[in-house]
């Protein structure tokens, strides 16, 4: 604040004046500094950093700012010492016009965190302004008849300071017949008169000049002069008088134009043309008053003529006087004071500032958004303005001062719901009927990563027919993220793991921005059947955000493997086969038997038998069944060697073949032992020594084979016999299907296999085959039963379509158990849950010895099923020429297992 001491008796006062102003700013809660007009530039007015207890090193980063809505040119601060000072001339007058109190308003607002502070710089008066009389010369015409003490009034100076620098005392030149009188009315207004004091003679002194002097009360003061010339005239010794001196009256500043203000009446006392009175606006007519009214010259009635305007001019004072038509023209004056009354004409203006946007959704509530300020020129009840916001948006106003308001969040923001808001801000007078305005603020939503990529579902099936090229696409995965920009960028990758011995890498990929998987290289269905694994999407946030989805691609198998033929028995090779059989054999009997695998599943390894016929043969003596490949004679042959061609064919697309050679030597009955024995003579020496060997090897692996038959025959009674455990990996209640007695049966150990999830009951797979041969009864009816289909053998029976298929099939089991022929059968990479198909018993023939449409190829005709847990559910069977894949799953009670890796 600017102090000035010069000593002296007002100088206690001045500082208590200044104590009580610095003391009432504190209060009030704004800072209030006092600068004196025509300050130089650069002149100090206060150290406001300090006084608002900012840091000067804060002032810069926190984008220290002074803001003014009138002259925000004329003061200034500097940033490096906080110091505000005057940047342009400061004319006080030309600022605030005659108003009593002159303020400079500032605004200072600083940033991170937003805060604004208020203050008022008042701009204090110096006598810089000399009073100044309407004209230099002033002509005043005066009949001598007039007498004394009759007074003429002057027109005063005026001085555009306040205060005591506007207070004006006059004086005139000296002289004998004139002299000044002020009178201050209790109006506040001022008259100046000029007194005459004693006749005139105008013989004597026709006129008279005069020196006006008006001082101002400035130190050093200032004067202004105006010089009188009086006329003595030797007419007309009556003016006119108005009723009253001064005159009130209120207008509204709404009124139309011609509208009345008041008619004034004068009366003269002489007659004829020295009464006759004309009215008019005492000269020089300020411009307001000739913009605003009109006064008729022959009624005095003054009435509207332009608009009026409160918010302009508040009050008008006019000088009117009534002039007669004397040949010395008299005339008396009056001041009529027209009041404006306030109409609510002005709607409220609304200014927004400091606008920070866009905002973050995460942005905590009570957080400053934008400055809105608003004013209203009305006064009163009409300049009262309050403010309001669009309903239902997550924001509201808060008033920081008179008419200051800051927008605030008021609840949390979500862009994913809501990523823009318009509001509306409606500011609303008191007067009535009321007026508005309203301002709009665009609020945009900034995002931030809060959302994670989502896929469509949690797990995907994709089927793959084996052998593919390397690097075909075979899926394409997609997450959507709810977030923009950069947080909705997704990129997928591999969650690598082990698959086997083997990377999950080396068999799949997936393109990072398009989420496409590939395959890398071949797969083999033989190998793997089902490869699951999962992918990962990922978006680019900070921090990032990210979900996995599970793909299951199961393998789907292609006839890609030709039938092989197994070695008719252990430690021999399949090549030319020769088996001697006696000429008396019956029809029907089984000579020989081919046997062959397909490393393929389903409809690729199902695998049928025919003879290819001789060449200049109309018809074999031998038949081989369709899907046994037994055999066996049909009647009696010529030749004493039948050499056969057996074709082994796969039901694939295209069908894959295989063909084995049989050499059948046709002999007497008596001499099949002696050809037996002759070779066995005939062998000597260390071959025939090794020929003993192999005999003793045989005769102890089937008494082994043997025990171990015998030993599976009496585990499966005593599990038949026993009531079902409820372990927690037990088996469930087995279900026997028999053949009959003429069949051997067989045990597939191979398959049963026990799964414990921790989730349900145990799981089992023990089965074997009954190609031809009707179920037995669990019950003594099963006896009878067996000797009745036993006749049914000898007839030819259609195939029934009551078969089981399942898609994982392989075509043998390895490691199978049987006592007699038993085929084998490969497991398949299936694992535990891996489910094998199963042929009912009671299936007719087509043929004598074949039986129905086998599951598999490879399997020994002479099986006997055993299953473990419920049966099957049935599956009509395989239309021709379509390949189906089908996966079931091994069930217990009604529990699906899941399939494994």
């Amino acid at each position: 604040m600017l102090f000035s001491w010069r000593g002296g008796p007002r100088a206690p006062r001045l500082l208590l004046s200044l104590l009580l102003l610095a003391a009432w700013g504190t209060g009030s809660g704004q800072l209030h500094y006092s600068v004196p007009e025509e300050a130089k530039h650069g002149t100090f007015v206060g150290r406001i950093a300090q006084d608002l207890g900012l840091e000067l090193a804060e002032l810069v980063p926190r984008l220290f700012r002074v803001a003014s809505k009138d002259r925000g040119d004329l003061l200034e601060v500097n940033l490096q010492n906080g110091i505000l000072f005057v940047n342009s001339r400061i004319d006080r007058e030309e600022l605030c016009g005659r108003s009593a109190e002159c303020s400079i308003h500032l605004e200072v607002i600083v940033d991170r965190p937003l805060q604004v502070f208020h203050v008022e710089v008042e701009v204090k008066d110096i006598n810089d302004n000399p009073p100044v009389f309407p004209e230099s010369k002033k002509r005043i015409i005066i009949a001598e008849s007039r007498p004394p003490e009759t007074r003429f009034p002057l027109d005063g100076a005026s001085d555009a300071d306040i205060g005591v620098n506007s207070a004006l005392t006059y004086r005139l030149d000296a002289n004998d017949y004139f002299a000044l009188d002020t009178h201050n009315n209790r109006e506040q207004t001022s008259s100046l008169s000029l007194v005459l004091r004693k006749t005139l003679d105008r013989e004597e002194i026709p006129e008279h000049s005069l020196l006006l002097t008006a001082s101002d009360g400035g130190k050093p003061e200032l004067t202004g002069t105006v010089q009188l010339l009086i006329t003595v005239l030797d007419v007309n010794d009556n003016a006119p008088e108005f009723d009253q001196s001064i005159y009130k009256v209120r207008v509204l500043e709404n009124a139309f134009n011609g509208t009345l203000v008041i008619k004034l009446n004068a009366t003269d006392p002489d007659e004829g043309t020295n009464g006759d009175i004309v009215y008019s606006f005492r000269r020089p007519v300020s411009p307001a008053v000739a913009y605003a009214f009109t006064i008729n010259p022959q009624s005095g009635e003054i009435r509207t003529k332009g608009k009026l305007d409160f918010e302009e001019k508040k009050l008008y004072e006019i000088s009117v006087e009534a002039v007669d038509k004397g040949n010395i023209p008299m005339a008396g004056h009056c001041t009529l004071l027209v009041e404006v009354l306030d109409i609510n004409d002005n709607a409220p203006e609304v200014t927004i500032t400091s606008l920070s946007l866009p905002i973050r959704e995460d942005t905590q509530p009570s957080s400053v958004i934008a400055l809105i300020s608003v004013s209203d020129r009305d006064s009163g009840t009409n300049g009262q303005v309050t403010c309001t916001l669009t309903p239902h948006v997550p924001f509201k106003l808060v008033s920081t001062f008179k008419n200051y308001y800051s927008l605030v969040l008021d609840s949390p923001l979500d862009r994913e719901s809501i990523s823009h808001y318009q509001l509306v801000v409606t500011a609303r007078d008191g007067g009535s009927p009321s007026l508005w305005a309203t301002a709009s603020v665009s609020v945009e939503v900034a995002d931030v990563n809060d959302n994670a990529p989502a896929f469509a579902q949690p797990e995907y099936t994709v089927f793959v027919k084996e052998n593919n090229p390397p690097g075909c696409h075979i899926f394409t995965v997609s997450a959507r993220d709810a977030d923009a920009q950069e947080n909705a960028r997704v990129s997928y990758s591999l969650v690598e793991r082990r698959v086997g011995e083997r990377a999950l890498s080396s068999y799949v990929s997936v393109h990072a921005e398009s989420g496409k998987v590939y395959a890398l290289q071949p797969l083999d269905h033989e190998e793997l059947e089902l490869l699951r694994f999962q992918v990962s999407a990922r978006d680019a946030g900070v921090p990032p955000l990210g979900s996995n989805v599970t793909l299951q691609v199961f393998v789907l198998d292609e006839n890609d493997n030709a039938p092989a033929l197994l070695a008719p028995r252990a430690g021999s090779t399949f090549g030319a086969v020769t088996e001697v059989v006696s000429r008396m054999v019956g029809a029907g009997h089984v000579v020989a038997k081919v046997r062959a695998v397909d490393a393929d599943s389903g409809y690729n390894a199902w695998l049928s038998y025919e003879l290819e016929p001789a060449a200049g043969s109309a018809r074999s003596p031998f038949r081989v069944g369709l899907y046994t490949g037994e055999i066996s004679a049909l009647d009696e042959a010529d030749a004493p060697r039948q050499r056969l061609l057996v074709l082994v064919r796969d039901h694939g697309e295209p069908a894959l073949t295989a063909t084995a050679t049989v050499l059948v030597s046709l002999v007497e009955s008596g001499q099949a032992p002696k050809a037996s024995s002759r070779a066995s003579a005939s062998a000597v020496g260390p071959e025939a020594a090794l020929v003993d060997v192999n005999v003793y090897l045989i005769i102890a692996i089937c008494a082994v084979s043997s025990l171990l038959v015998l030993t599976l025959l009496l585990y499966t009674a005593l599990r038949c016999s026993a009531p079902p455990s409820e372990g927690a990996c037990g088996p469930g209640k087995p279900r026997l299907v028999c053949s009959s007695a003429v069949g051997s049966w067989s045990h597939s150990q191979q398959r049963r296999q026990r799964v414990c999830s921790g989730e349900g009951p145990p799981k089992a797979d023990l089965m074997a085959f009954s190609p031809s041969l009707p179920p037995c009864l669990d019950s003594a009816e099963g006896t009878g039963q067996r000797e009745v289909d036993s006749e049914h053998l000898k007839e030819p029976r259609q195939p029934n379509p009551d078969w089981r298929y399942s898609a994982s099939l392989r075509a043998g089991m390895h490691s199978s158990v049987h006592l007699e022929e038993a085929g084998i059968l490969r497991a398949g990479p299936g694992g535990p849950d891996q489910q094998w198909p199963t042929v009912s018993s009671a299936t007719p023939e087509p043929e004598a010895g074949e039986v129905s449409p086998p599951v598999g190829a490879g399997v020994n005709s002479n099986s006997w099923t055993f299953k473990y847990g419920p049966g099957n559910p049935k599956q009509s069977g395989p239309e021709p020429k379509k390949q189906t894949q089908v996966s079931f799953l091994l069930r217990r009670k009604g529990e699906a297992s899941q399939p494994r890796q």
